[in-house]
């Protein structure tokens, strides 16, 4: 900011260019006000409400970490509860550049619970929002699942499918692990923008605890074995595609992003399952054995929510 300031008072004289200055300016102000601090807050309240949170025993492993920058806090918070394998947090703090906020909560195996998912990433030119509760099974083959955990959550999702809607291009591999109330979204940084997304967490998230207030332990070893392998393929995914990766390598070095995305962020993908990436996406080897690094290899994408207002998959139909 301070190297745009000497620009300003000659920008006067040019031709609308003062109204770009001032936009960039407003905007990068918003940015560094901005926090999601308040979403962590709310959340890890309102679960003390609903269940005993105790501190996770990453979290002593885990603190706070100072990026390379030596300005940028990468904030880290980790819980359990009896139903709680793991509730984690990443907030990517004091970057005039942006704001991160990586909030998930992972359901014990006993449980079949969605995981809850908040993925936010914010600039001073653009908001890029994932909002969900990703099934842990397959919606399509799993019309049980679906109707237990999705159908009366259907109207909340059409609320903020208005309110922030569709981002543009999702692959469909993506696609296999969000469920029809997903929020993908992109917006430029507003307080408008910002207080619906805030309204939006508190709404899935609220939705989320109630369905766990409502989940019953189970006790078929066999359903126990298939919820741990369908979380393990989750992690696995996760920990190898998820977009952040590029972020966390430039802001801590390759090493430490890798400890990072593997034993805090996807922690579990070690001790839930042994099965590898391939294993589950077999899709993605190359010629020689190893894993394809581009994200899409089926290369379809929707550019429109793929659901209709009945939560009933439409993807194979857009063109």
């Amino acid at each position: 900011m301070e190297s745009l300031s000497p620009m300003l008072p000659h920008s006067l004289s040019t031709n609308g260019s003062t109204d770009v200055i001032g936009k960039r300016l407003r905007s990068s102000v918003e940015v560094s006000a901005f926090s999601y601090q308040k979403f962590v807050h709310f959340a890890l309240d309102e679960t003390k409400l609903s269940t005993d949170l105790l501190p996770s025993p990453l979290q002593e492993n885990y603190p706070t970490m100072k990026a390379l920058d030596g300005r940028t806090e990468l904030q880290l918070l980790s819980f359990q509860a009896p139903k709680i394998r793991l509730l984690r947090s990443l907030s990517i703090v004091g970057s005039e550049a942006m704001q991160v906020l990586d909030f998930a909560v992972f359901p014990k195996p006993e449980f079949d619970l969605p995981i809850f998912c908040a993925n936010f990433f914010t600039t001073a030119s653009i908001n890029i929002i994932v909002l969900d509760l990703n099934p842990l099974h397959d919606l399509i083959s799993r019309g049980d699942y679906k109707e237990k955990y999705y159908k009366k959550l259907l109207p909340l999702g059409l609320k903020y499918a208005e309110l922030l809607p569709w981002g543009g291009k999702l692959t469909s591999e993506s696609l296999r692990f969000f469920s029809p109330i997903v929020i993908w979204t992109k917006f430029a940084p507003s307080h408008y923008k910002h207080s619906i997304l805030y309204s939006a967490f508190v709404d899935y998230y609220k939705a989320w605890l109630d369905l766990m207030d409502q989940a019953t332990i189970e006790t078929d070893p066999s359903r126990i074995l298939c919820n741990r392998e369908a979380q393990h393929r989750y992690l696995t995914w996760r920990k190898e595609k998820d977009p952040g990766h590029h972020i966390l390598n430039k802001l801590i070095g390759e090493t430490l992003a890798k400890d990072l995305l593997g034993s805090f962020l996807f922690n579990g993908v070690d001790e839930l399952g042994s099965k590898t990436f391939l294993d589950y996406f077999p899709e993605y080897r190359d010629k020689n054995g190893a894993v394809i690094e581009k994200r899409s290899v089926i290369g379809k994408s929707f550019e429109l929510r793929p659901w209709n207002s009945r939560g009933e998959f439409i993807g194979n139909d857009i063109r």
